[in-house]
């Protein structure tokens, strides 16, 4: 049970706390939207909840709520670049369809949040 980033992703975090000031971490989350049923939502963690779960990789953290990890468990986040645009990308194994615009997606198995 886990989420990594890779070192592209995490300098990424670590540039954006350092430009914002302050922060512990990316939070990260799903929300019911899309044509696909849910969408990734980001923010910053200034503090940790009691429900929430912390991953590091590369000197970078990740914040997930309880709700949202079922979905994000096994997740590979990455940062890319890709002519004029950046963003961070998931490899979510929970994922099972995309849709056309790339926003929202659909999930192996319904769940609900």
């Amino acid at each position: 049970m886990t989420i990594t980033l890779t070192e592209n992703a995490a300098k990424q975090i670590r540039k954006q706390l350092a430009k914002r000031g302050k922060g512990l971490a990316l939070r990260i989350g799903v929300k019911k939207v899309g044509c696909s049923g849910f969408a990734y939502t980001f923010g910053y963690a200034d503090e940790v909840c009691a429900d929430d779960q912390m991953f590091e990789s590369y000197q970078a953290n990740v914040v997930v709520d309880a709700g949202s990890f079922p979905f994000l468990d096994g997740s590979r986040i990455d940062f890319v670049k890709e002519g004029l645009n950046d963003s961070f990308r998931f490899d979510n194994p929970n994922v099972e369809n995309t849709c056309g615009c790339g926003e929202s997606f659909s999930l192996r198995e319904p769940a609900k949040i």
